[in-house]
């Protein structure tokens, strides 16, 4: 898919005034051997906003705009990034229980819009992902989730783990699906505040992050299968969540 020119931040000095002013930026692309006091306040100012920061060929840069990008390229993000102890105060303070999402290698943004569409429409309040190893939150994410993507928040860290810590220290149960579980998805205790960790559909869940979980479960198939697609996955999941937090 073309980028648009609209959504690219292009030079030094207008990618540092965006940075300051706060504004959600997707990644920022870093030409190889750029040196200069400004990429300097570049590289910290992304640390500080959880921006990841790409190194690529001139090349890259040159494919992407004919204006003079002085050896760097940001991607405006189309949604606007939310502090995840933020987002669980005023999902507390409004008196929800939550019900939260983090996506551990989701590439596929079809995937990713699917997913948060599916959250939506079962109440869950956030979706929690990486700063690197996670479908950007484009056009196309955009139009798969039918808008959805604006309608809840999205909190980007840049630890998964620390994140996990973070849902833990606020009473938040973390879930997550293991194919050997004796536990079913149906079986799983929705009614306490929770975070479902939803992993690639090779390689599944990170072990160092599965450990960190509270509950392993399964979801049931009638075929011996592979297994559901991932978005597919998330869709029961949720759906299961909502019906257990109807009954209560």
């Amino acid at each position: 898919m073309p980028v648009k020119q609209s959504s690219l931040i292009i030079g030094r000095q207008p990618l540092v005034e965006a940075l300051q002013s706060g504004k959600a930026i997707d990644k920022i692309l870093l030409q190889k051997n750029a040196v200069g006091d400004v990429i300097n306040t570049i590289r910290q100012l992304a640390r500080e906003h959880n921006v990841p920061i790409q190194v690529v060929p001139i090349e890259k840069l040159n494919g992407l705009t004919k204006a003079n990008h002085q050896g760097l390229i940001a991607f405006a993000a189309r949604v606007q990034y939310m502090d995840l102890q933020q987002v669980i105060d005023h999902v507390v303070s409004n008196g929800e229980l939550p019900l939260f999402l983090m996506l551990d290698g989701v590439t596929d943004v079809r995937n990713i819009g699917a997913i948060a569409r599916s959250a939506v429409c079962c109440g869950a309040q956030a979706i929690i992902i990486p700063d690197k190893g996670v479908g950007a939150l484009n056009e196309e994410a955009m139009k798969s989730s039918a808008g959805a993507l604006e309608q809840i928040h999205i909190c980007r860290v840049n630890s998964l783990l620390k994140a996990v810590d973070t849902l833990h220290l606020n009473g938040i149960k973390v879930f997550t699906s293991e194919m050997r579980a004796e536990q079913n998805v149906f079986e799983l205790p929705f009614t306490d505040p929770c975070c479902i960790i939803m992993g690639d559909e090779g390689k599944g869940v990170q072990p160092y992050l599965a450990k960190a979980a509270d509950h392993f479960f399964k979801i049931p198939m009638a075929a011996a299968f592979d297994s559901f697609n991932v978005s597919v996955a998330t869709g029961i999941i949720l759906y299961e969540a909502m019906k257990h937090r109807m009954g209560k």
